[in-house]
């Protein structure tokens, strides 16, 4: 399975030539490097999926080179290949490949294209050294790779204030979960003498009731490893508590948000989990912290999602919630069907937020949903993409039939799974699921009326007005950080009383053929993706091949549940799109009303719950007055001032004192002579 080695490095030196050859290359050289790359590694990636898929291929652990030998210490630099790789292979080299190709048509009036596809390819490598991991050290390296190219990618306008804080805060929050990742691989070393992950979870259950101490207590072996596992996860994909990163890394470009909030970065920690699944199952309280910070998650970015205008902030907490459903997957132990929903989720999130990236193409850059309406036939083929992302998400089937979108396949399984644990905390996951999978219905569907439907509002957008008064319906400059603010407060607006009609002599227009075809292919993929692959995922044991713990007891109740809970998902699916076609079609009036009738309710979630203003004035401004603190008192009134700029003091003084005695006259030099003879003669003596 050579292949492996050129499907991983090939992005590397894609990256390497596109970022170190920069303007030299060309725009045109350096985007076809790295898209070319991009696309052959998505290509020799299908067939190592297939394999598994038919069951021809079996895993491998291809040896690149001796890394380190320390002691008891020792790994080598190898990439695993088995059913859970070949999964994540095809889902990141796919959806990265057609971001790049998307890129082509967001991108081209950037004047640092080279330097935003280099970027990319390097985002894809890290990914991929992740995925392809066969010990936690080579983990954690793809695990930071991606947070540093996450980094440059949110922060790519870098003259731009927001761009610049989103990408800071990103790093600084992935830090605080980095933390407990790296006690975790710590303490993994210190209880199983290696950082091999087939000989860890091969040790694992002989260490079940094994106990440690840990911050004064004795616990839980397994549980206190898995944990802190679990904290890294929760930083890279955002769930409750860590989770304040993701909606502002929407700053970056359009393709960042579908590389990195689809099927990349953010399900690195899903992938982890499922990763080390047999050493989870060691540990039932890790598990349940799993199941209560998923359907936690879950709930809570879907209700914040129904507040927002920004059409991309509203789709980054949709994936905030969408990853919150595949964690309590997990914490249930059904682990294929979390990563089943991954599979899925890959295909209609990238479309939808690709999708909205044409919509705001086509806006002239504006992000306000309140500033679109009756765009389905200005943008038709975008209109028909994310209409197929919309019922993906939702989760749009017959259930009869087992035929639907690929949400319809994946959320219901994890929903099912849930109640068929047959646990307390299973059942509140499932409740929690199911609360969100009405909420996810309703601002999916208001995000489509709004943006499609209903009277053109777009003459009331300043930036609508910026293109109309410049003469032309083309952008002057295509990266936002170079164009004057909107004057739209979109993070603190209220609902207007109505929403006025008026295009303003302004024509949208459908994006180019670069970003219509990937749409294209995600589209088949939301439609399909579902439908194809079920059984494979869900139900068999021999297509995961031991690449993850597999519950064929819980997969059997998961098909046993009542009828009443199969129907769940789509009922509330049904309630959500029957509300927001009240809301945003029949009667636009309804969202005025219900916030001022909500209220306080309608502003907590308005203001995500207030986790920012929380964090804070509990981390942020002590951390700032204790650093005022140190930086005054400490470092300049006490270092500084009995240090450098003490002994830079006594110098001085010094100096002006020693001045005195240079008079110039040879009896002042010969009595102070006489003087210190004295003295040294007195010093000897007595």
């Amino acid at each position: 399975m050579s292949s492996i080695l050129i499907i991983v490095f090939l992005p590397l030196l894609a990256a390497i030539i596109a970022g170190f050859g920069n303007r030299a290359l060309g725009n045109t050289v350096a985007k076809s490097i790295t898209t070319g790359a991009l696309f052959v590694s998505c290509v020799l990636s299908w067939p190592i999926f297939l394999g598994f898929l038919g069951g021809t291929a079996t895993a491998e652990v291809v040896q690149v080179l001796t890394w380190v030998r320390s002691g008891t210490l020792t790994f080598d630099w190898a990439l695993r290949v088995d059913t859970l790789t070949a999964v994540m292979l095809v889902v990141i080299t796919t959806v990265s490949a057609l971001v790049h190709l998307y890129s082509w048509g967001y991108m081209d009036e950037d004047p640092d294209q080279p330097r935003f596809f280099a970027y990319l390819s390097l985002f894809t490598f890290a990914m991929l050294m992740l995925v392809t991991a066969d010990n936690l050290v080579q983990m954690f390296f793809g695990w930071e790779g991606v947070g540093l190219a996450s980094y440059l990618l949110i922060g790519f306008w870098f003259r731009k204030p927001s761009a610049n804080a989103a990408a800071i805060k990103a790093f600084v929050v992935n830090r605080v979960g980095d933390l407990g990742f790296m006690l975790g691989i710590f303490g993994t070393y210190l209880v199983f003498n290696t950082v091999s992950i087939p000989a860890i979870l091969e040790a694992a259950p002989a260490m079940s009731g094994a106990t440690i101490g840990f911050l004064g207590y004795r616990m839980a072996t397994m549980d206190v490893l898995c944990i802190l596992l679990f904290i890294g996860a929760m930083g890279k994909s955002a769930q409750l508590g860590l989770h304040t990163w993701l909606p502002d890394a929407m700053e970056g470009p359009t393709p960042v948000s579908a590389l990195i909030h689809a099927a990349t970065m953010v399900t690195a920690g899903v992938f982890m989990v499922c990763r080390l699944s047999p050493m989870f199952e060691t540990a039932p309280v890790a598990l349940a912290v799993v199941t209560f910070i998923g359907a936690a998650t879950c709930l809570f970015a879907a209700t914040v999602g129904t507040t927002q205008w920004d059409i991309k902030r509203v789709i980054a907490y949709s994936t905030c919630s969408q990853l919150g459903y595949m964690f309590f997957a997990a914490g249930v132990g059904a682990y294929g069907v979390a990563m089943f929903h991954l599979f899925t989720h890959a295909f209609f999130k990238a479309l939808l937020f690709l999708g909205a990236g044409s919509v705001i193409h086509a806006m002239h850059h504006e992000q306000d949903m309140r500033y679109y309406g009756a765009l389905r036939k200005e943008i038709p083929l975008t209109f028909w993409a994310m209409l197929a992302g919309t019922l993906a998400i939702t989760g749009v089937g017959i259930y009869w039939l087992h035929a639907g979108f690929a949400g319809f396949h994946s959320k219901d399984a994890i929903l099912e799974a849930a109640w068929g644990r047959g646990t307390e905390l299973g059942r509140f996951a499932f409740w929690m699921g199911t609360i969100a999978a009405l909420l996810t219905s309703f601002y999916s569907w208001r995000l489509m009326f709004l943006t499609f439907w209903g009277k053109p509002r777009w003459i009331e957008s300043e930036h609508i007005q910026h293109a109309v008064h410049a003469g032309h319906d083309e952008p002057e400059d295509h990266n936002p950080a170079r164009q004057e603010d909107s004057g739209h407060d979109v993070t603190h607006a209220v609902p207007p009383p109505e929403y006025r009609g008026g295009t303003g002599g302004y024509h949208p227009h459908e994006s180019p053929v670069s970003m219509l075809v990937p749409l294209g292919v995600l589209t088949l993929g939301a439609i399909f993706a579902g439908f194809v692959f079920t059984d494979a995922f869900v139900d068999s044991e021999t297509f995961w091949a031991g690449s993850i713990y597999y519950n064929e007891g819980l997969i059997h109740e998961l098909h046993e549940v009542p009828l009443l809970v199969k129907l769940a998902a789509s009922i509330v699916m049904l309630l959500g799109l029957t509300a927001a076609w009240f809301a945003y079609i029949k009667d636009t009036s309804i969202p005025e009303k219900a916030a001022d009738q909500l209220g306080p309710i309608y502003h907590f979630f308005y203001n995500k719950w207030y986790f920012d203003e929380l964090y804070r004035y509990v981390f942020l401004k002590p951390a700032f007055w204790f650093g005022r603190v140190f930086w005054k008192a400490i470092d300049m009134g006490t270092i500084d001032r009995f240090g450098p700029n003490g002994a830079a003091w006594l110098v001085s003084k010094g100096s002006v004192a020693a001045k005195r005695f240079q008079t110039g006259y040879l009896y002042s030099y010969a009595l102070v002579m006489l003087l210190g003879l004295v003295a040294a003669i007195t010093w000897v003596v007595f």
